[in-house]
């Protein structure tokens, strides 16, 4: 992110000053591990931007919350690391390889309950309301991660189907920090929700664009391999929209890819993005990111008062737009 307002900035200071304490220490060593392994912070710097936002000032509920998020979302990557065998996360082991399998799968479950234990800390007034937003909001969650994995081995795969699948694995989990901030702040339900769909629009332009990056960036940009939705037969849109608009000859070599009746890993990826190109389903993909940006900016303008908090929210779009990795 681009310059943010100081109880953002603060977060990465916070998160640092408030280690998980406890015993056996392996199992704790395990949880700070992947909590200290960098990324964006995107999300609790949401929710602490639209908190000031709303309240002019950040307090120590307010940071409370936003380490909450941020638990949840490392909670996430440690089962979803396990899911994949993945061996790297941020450029390091994952917990899964530091450790073994059954210390993460222990570890992302004691994140999860450490993030009801921070959220009940805290002495925000809507505190029931807060909880409830975020247990509906970790249960999409894995309703959609469940759908991600579902999804390769399905036939009748829809844009609508898929659009679906990425708001709940990816979109609703900012929607919900910013909404939080909001009501953290004693903010009405109507600007609690004006900032829900800002964060749900933004967090479905940002998977669209690393759908894109996926396919067409390079390994230098992305900080990693790219084509591993292709390798792993992931229907994106690029995918959804190619069959949808080729002929039948075309259609079923782009299927025979996704089948894996072919291995050749670096020709498959080469072919697949050729089709791609070649039905234009990388513009389609870019079009439909630019709509949910433009949406996004209009709820904004529905919510944001502050003029600091306001250029960085658009500071935040505009690097959306032109991100590479």
């Amino acid at each position: 992110m681009a310059e943010t307002v100081k109880g953002a900035d603060n977060f990465e200071q916070y998160l640092v000053e408030h280690p998980i304490i406890g015993s056996p220490e392996n199992l704790y060593d395990a949880m700070n591990y992947i909590m200290q392994l960098g990324g964006k912070r995107m999300r609790p710097k949401l929710l602490l931007m639209a908190y000031e936002s709303c309240a002019g000032t950040i307090s120590e509920d307010a940071l409370q919350l936003a380490l909450a998020i941020e638990t949840f979302h490392n909670f996430s990557l440690v089962h979803d690391d396990i899911m994949d065998n993945a061996p790297i996360r941020r450029g390091q082991q994952t917990v899964h390889k530091k450790w073994d399998n059954a210390t993460a799968i222990l570890a992302g479950d004691n994140l999860l309950i450490k993030c009801y234990e921070l959220i009940l800390k805290t002495e925000i007034k809507n505190k029931v309301e807060i909880l409830q937003l975020f247990t509906k909001t970790a249960t999409e969650v894995c309703e959609g991660q469940q759908m991600d994995v579902d999804m390769p081995l399905q036939k009748n795969v829809t844009e609508e189907g898929y659009l679906e699948m990425i708001k709940l694995k990816t979109a609703v989990l900012p929607a919900c920090a910013l909404k939080i901030g909001a009501l953290a702040a004693n903010s009405d339900s109507a600007i609690a929700n004006e900032f829900y769909n800002f964060g749900l629009n933004l967090g479905m332009a940002f998977q669209l664009q690393d759908d894109y990056l996926d396919t067409f960036g390079t390994a230098e940009e992305i900080g990693k391999q790219v084509g591993g939705d292709i390798s792993e037969n992931k229907k994106t849109i690029l995918y959804l929209h190619a069959m949808k608009n080729s002929d039948s000859d075309l259609r079923n070599k782009l299927e025979s890819w996704y089948t894996g009746k072919v291995h050749d890993g670096a020709l498959k990826i080469e072919e697949v993005r050729q089709i791609f190109m070649q039905r234009k389903s990388d513009i389609y993909l870019l079009q439909l990111k630019k709509e949910y940006e433009v949406r996004a900016r209009l709820y904004l303008t529905n919510v944001c008062t502050d003029q600091q908090v306001n250029l960085i929210f658009l500071q935040l779009l505009n690097s959306l737009e032109s991100r590479k990795k």
